[in-house]
């Protein structure tokens, strides 16, 4: 049975996810070793349960991030804090030194063109929460890919070692925060 590797993205840009992508043809090598069996780039709907690794980009800055985050590590072995929005908070925590209704002001009423209003009456905006958080904030994580997107080399060791049961020994790969 191959080992089921998710991988999800939170508050973030996403840049993780595209230097996932940049294994290039690794990701052929990658997809004869693993099940992906949750991931933004294959569009899942639902966290599955029993994931051996999961890959997690970005700061948790809504109340939606939260509840997965929480979901994520209930269901996974391994969970890997992916890039440093993930591993800080890095850019996504930039906004913490405003309270969200101001922010939310600026970006839905000041900087609207037309109709402006803050759209919380739309069930597919999550609320924010008051400050983006590193994600071992909100769960336990296991280890922390550090880079601003990490590079597809660092992913690919993280993954090949982790999915071997081996702890990594690259100098971008952390067992601990810091």
């Amino acid at each position: 049975m191959k080992p089921r590797v998710a991988t999800a993205w939170l508050g973030g840009c996403s840049g993780c996810h595209m230097s996932f992508l940049d294994l290039d043809e690794r990701l052929i090598e990658l997809g004869e070793k693993i099940d992906l069996v949750y991931s933004p780039i294959a569009d899942m709907k639902v966290f599955p349960a029993n994931v051996d690794v999961t890959l997690v980009e970005g700061a948790v800055a809504n109340v939606e991030n939260e509840e997965l985050a929480h979901i994520i590590r209930k269901n996974s072995r391994c969970v890997v804090s992916f890039g440093d929005c993930a591993v800080s908070g890095n850019v996504t925590a930039m906004r913490n030194q405003w309270d969200p209704e101001v922010v939310l002001h600026r970006a839905y009423i000041e900087l609207s063109d037309v109709n402006p209003r803050i759209p919380r009456e739309y069930p597919t905006i999550a609320e924010l929460m008051k400050q983006a958080k590193p994600l071992h904030e909100i769960i336990t994580v296991d280890a922390f890919i550090h880079g601003c997107p990490p590079t597809s080399d660092q992913i690919w060791t993280a993954l090949t070692e982790l999915l071997a049961g081996r702890i990594p020994a690259s100098t971008h790969v952390f067992l601990r925060f810091g």
